[in-house]
């Protein structure tokens, strides 16, 4: 046995586990405790503010070391930057891949995932499950979309390969993801099996692009997606999180990938509607998974312990394959984690939110906003005081299945009344609000700011931006989420991407818009049908 160790500490060696709360609950300190569990993944719901997740995380590792762990815990988080991120508002906010794809810089890459890793390591947060390097080619790709840094292989690789290095070289453990590629889907992996229709070929010359380049870069993790390749399966109904033709055949014998492979979390629908997160456990250890996550439910996770320890038992799991998963998992937390480099609950924070980074932040998202098209020269936007300007968006619940943060329309209104005292503001509930309404409201005004988020996957927005199009009105698009709205209203003349939503985002294009800054962001993804 590696390290000899209990067959138990093993189990828990190779589930990654989430529990709620801003506590370690009673079900995480008896995983942690009697099960050995030695990874942890935190969401928002964990995380109040930075001195909170501070002492949450020594809290954590305490448990474990009282516990006997030998090895300080993986404690990891989504903290990929824009739109998806754990952190709350004293952690500096910074742009996501999309918009870094913008800038096309893989220095400022670096440069942010550097920044983004002192903080995180400050806040004893170890590990990050980022970069996102799947190659979004497909504008209507539900959860990808500006989590990618665009379509382009070529840039995609240069630029997830700069984060990889800049996560890695501020000490915390970087993970590539979605192996082996879910940008070319128009399915959220969280509700459905996604399935890629393409052969291996394909897969060689744009899916598997950056993920050699993150290797060859050095990145510690890869996180497996839950999408179907039968071309390499020859099973529809497989996906590549239990596949050993994918993960042990293509990741580890054909690129030569010799880290840690994590699964995508076993309770999204493509695993959990499909064999059942149980069985799920085992088939991904046997497909060359070697930490299996498991994110939410205290009996899921137990039932994956039980399940791999029965599969042990009955010798369809070999030991052998465990030991060779856990030895993986421990060599990678000997190379970053020791119990003597547990920063103190108490200790000031000197990197969180600091002055260096704020402005590290607003350099990259000055840089980051795009002007697609300003075909009446509305922007800069030039407004006599009696001008009336109608700022139009939409209201719904969340946008994606991932990103967990609202429009930030209160930080853009405030900031465009700073600039223009005569604004009205009118929310588009987009499921509900009658459309005529709405029309009726914003005839009066000069010029329309009209908000969309993914419009071109979304009806309602795109028959609103079409009427008001068709009304002659002069209006100017902000897209504040994914690049591509414009395919639904080619009409539209005047139209601005920010990528996010987020408030220094939103701030950039403020100052685009009344002629403080010039856009200098390039797109990093094409639109179809677009000139």
């Amino acid at each position: 046995m590696p390290l000899n160790m209990s067959l138990e500490e093993q189990i828990g060696q190779v589930l990654v586990a989430g529990f709620p709360g801003p506590t370690p609950s009673p079900e995480i300190i008896d995983l942690i405790q009697r099960h050995h569990v030695g990874n942890i993944i935190l969401f928002s719901r964990n995380i109040q503010n930075a001195q909170q997740l501070r002492r949450l995380t020594s809290e954590l590792q305490r448990i474990a070391r009282e516990a006997g762990h030998r090895h300080p815990l993986l404690i990891g988080i989504d903290q990929e930057n824009g739109s998806v991120r754990r952190l709350g508002s004293d952690a500096t906010i910074f742009p996501g891949n999309m918009a870094l794809g913008a800038i096309g810089s893989e220095q400022m890459a670096y440069k942010i995932a550097s920044a983004g890793g002192h903080e995180l390591l400050e806040l004893g947060v170890n590990l990050n499950f980022a970069p996102v390097v799947d190659v979004n080619n497909n504008p209507a790709n539900p959860v990808i979309g500006n989590r990618s840094f665009g379509e382009d292989p070529q840039q995609v690789a240069r630029l997830g390969s700069s984060a990889v290095k800049g996560w890695q070289d501020a000490g915390v453990i970087a993970c590539l993801k979605h192996f082996p590629g879910h940008g070319d889907t128009a399915v959220d992996s969280h509700l459905a099996l996604p399935i890629l229709p393409y052969a291996l070929q394909r897969l060689e010359e744009v899916e598997l692009v950056p993920f050699q380049s993150g290797i060859a870069a050095g990145a510690a993790m890869i996180m497996s997606a839950h999408i179907s390749f039968p071309a390499i399966t020859h099973d529809e109904a497989l996906p590549a999180t239990l596949s050993p033709a994918i993960l042990r055949g293509l990741l580890r014998d054909q690129l030569g990938f010799k880290g840690v492979i994590i699964s995508d979390c076993l309770e999204m629908k493509a695993i959990s509607e499909g064999v059942g997160i149980a069985r799920g456990s085992v088939l991904a250890l046997l497909a060359g998974i070697d930490l299996v996550l498991i994110s939410h439910l205290y009996e899921r996770q137990r039932a994956g312990i039980n399940a791999i320890k029965a599969a042990l038992d009955s010798g369809e799991l070999p030991h052998e394959l465990l030991q060779q998963a856990v030895e993986r998992v421990i060599q990678l937390k000997q190379r970053y984690l020791s119990w003597e480099d547990q920063t103190p609950p108490q200790a000031h924070l000197q990197w969180v939110g600091n002055v260096a980074h704020q402005q590290l932040s607003e350099q990259a998202y000055a840089l980051s906003t795009t002007l697609v098209r300003n075909q009446q020269g509305l922007i800069p936007l030039q407004l006599q005081s009696k001008q009336r300007l109608a700022i139009v968006y939409p209201v719904k619940q969340a946008w994606t299945e991932v990103a967990d943060r609202k429009l930030a329309i209160d930080d853009l209104v405030q900031q465009v009344q700073q600039r223009h005292a005569n604004v009205s503001v009118h929310p588009f509930k987009v499921q509900s609000d009658d459309l005529q309404d709405l029309l009726n409201q914003v005839r009066e005004a000069d010029i329309v700011l009209a908000i969309t988020v993914n419009a071109n996957l979304d009806p309602q927005q795109t028959a609103l931006m079409q009427a008001l199009v068709q009304s002659g009105q002069p209006v100017i698009g902000l897209a504040v989420h994914n690049p591509y709205d414009l395919i639904a209203f080619p009409q539209l003349g005047t139209y601005l991407a920010s990528y996010e939503y987020t408030p220094p985002a939103l701030t950039a294009a403020v100052h685009v818009i009344f002629g403080e800054r010039e856009a200098q962001g390039h797109l990093p993804v094409s639109l179809p049908g677009i000139s």
